[in-house]
Order: C-alpha cells, then sequence, then structure tokens
C-alpha cells in the first residue's frame, strides 16, 4: 500500500526556472523610481516571497513610499507576463516526470505565491496544466508561504492527510512552509534536480519507512 498519494509543486525555481524572470520583472518595475533589489539580496532575503511581501519589506529597508506598492505590483506582473510569453517552454523532463507519475496513480497539484493569472499562464506555456488536478495561488489563501497554510489548503483539497502527500520545494520560505503543514518533503536546488527519478526514489524512501513503522507496530 503507498504511503504517498500525492505530489504538490511549488512553481517558481520547482517547474519553472522563472527565478530571474520575478527578479529581472520587479527590478525593472522598482527602476521606474529608481530602486533596485541586488541579486544577491534577492536570492537570500527575497526569493520564494509575494511581491507585495517584497514591496512592503523594501519600505522597511530601503524606504520605498508605500503609496508606490499597488502601482509598482501592477508593473511588475505586467512585466512578468511579457517574460513569459518570451521565455516559458516546455521541458520533456518535466512533462515526462508529471506524466508518469499520474500513470503511477499520484494525484498532482501546484502551490505557489505567485498570482492566480502568473500561475496559469506559467502552467500552460510549459504544457503541464493536463496533469494537474487544481493549481493554488497567493490569492487562494490568506497567509502565503513562509506561513503552511497554501499546503494545507491543498492537502484539504486533496481529502488526504499530511503524510500521504509530498510537497517539492526549492527556498527557505517554501521548505518551512512545506514542514509546517506535516507533508514529507523533498527539497531540490534547481529545476533540474525534478525529475521522475528523483521524486521516485524520495517516494519509495517514505513509503519503505511507513513499512517498516508498520511492521514494527
Amino acid at each position: 500500500m503507498m504511503a504517498i498519494k500525492a505530489v504538490i509543486f511549488d512553481m517558481d525555481g520547482v517547474l519553472i526556472e522563472a527565478k530571474d524572470w520575478h527578479y529581472d520583472a520587479l527590478n525593472r518595475a522598482l527602476g521606474l523610481f529608481g530602486y533596485t533589489i541586488e541579486r544577491y539580496e534577492h536570492t537570500t532575503v527575497y526569493d520564494g516571497l509575494p511581491t507585495r511581501t517584497k514591496l512592503k519589506r523594501l519600505s522597511i529597508e530601503k524606504n520605498l513610499p508605500a503609496y508606490l506598492h499597488g502601482f509598482i505590483n501592477e508593473m511588475k506582473q505586467k512585466y512578468t507576463m511579457e517574460i513569459i510569453y518570451e521565455r516559458c517552454r516546455p521541458r520533456f523532463d518535466h512533462e515526462y516526470a508529471l506524466s508518469r507519475l499520474k500513470q503511477d496513480g499520484y494525484s498532482l497539484a501546484v502551490a505557489s505565491n505567485s498570482m492566480r493569472e502568473t500561475v496559469t499562464l506559467m502552467m500552460d506555456k510549459a504544457s503541464l496544466t493536463p496533469y494537474l488536478d487544481f493549481m493554488l495561488s497567493n490569492q487562494d489563501v490568506k497567509a502565503p508561504k513562509p506561513d503552511p497554510e497554501i499546503y494545507a489548503k491543498a492537502i484539504e483539497r486533496l481529502g488526504l492527510k499530511p503524510k500521504e502527500c509530498l510537497v517539492v520545494e526549492d527556498n527557505p520560505n517554501g521548505i518551512q512552509a512545506a514542514i509546517g503543514s506535516g507533508a514529507h518533503l523533498l527539497a531540490v536546488r534547481e529545476v533540474d534536480d525534478v525529475n521522475y527519478e528523483n521524486i521516485k526514489r524520495r517516494i519509495a524512501e517514505i513509503d519503505a519507512a511507513a513499512r517498516s513503522v508498520g511492521s514494527a507496530a
């Protein structure tokens, strides 16, 4: 009997190599008003956070006027959409991984801190939508990652227990959210690590541990 019944993916840095896209789009929007985020700073501090959270932090740390948040966020989303249309393409390894997992009987979902429109477009452009049971965005929760709400909501929607789900994440905020939800975790460094073999290897480890506990009991 399978211990793991579903795999829930983060999107940016897991299914889509979009970290630089968000960085470029946000800096382009901030640049309209003479502000910028250094790449190292974005990687270590801002990666994985929703744009509105990033802007709030910039107001605290760099005195970005709060009244600019709405316009900068709107322009950032506009620039992000342009980049998605330019750069987002299907990846065979990801299409293969999700199609095989689906054939193996796993439920599949995406839970992202990005806006709903961004999530939907990226999944469509990457040709991954047909394999997904559903997608959740930062507009589907009150508290974004690192709060575990989005993963808890995904698990509830799947009708499963946390320990029946594997979350694939790449950044500290997402990893914290996954652990907080009670689900199992596959931490990856980059999109190339997200493949069928690595996911099945992690599932096998979890299933073996569950069988060992069961036999011991």
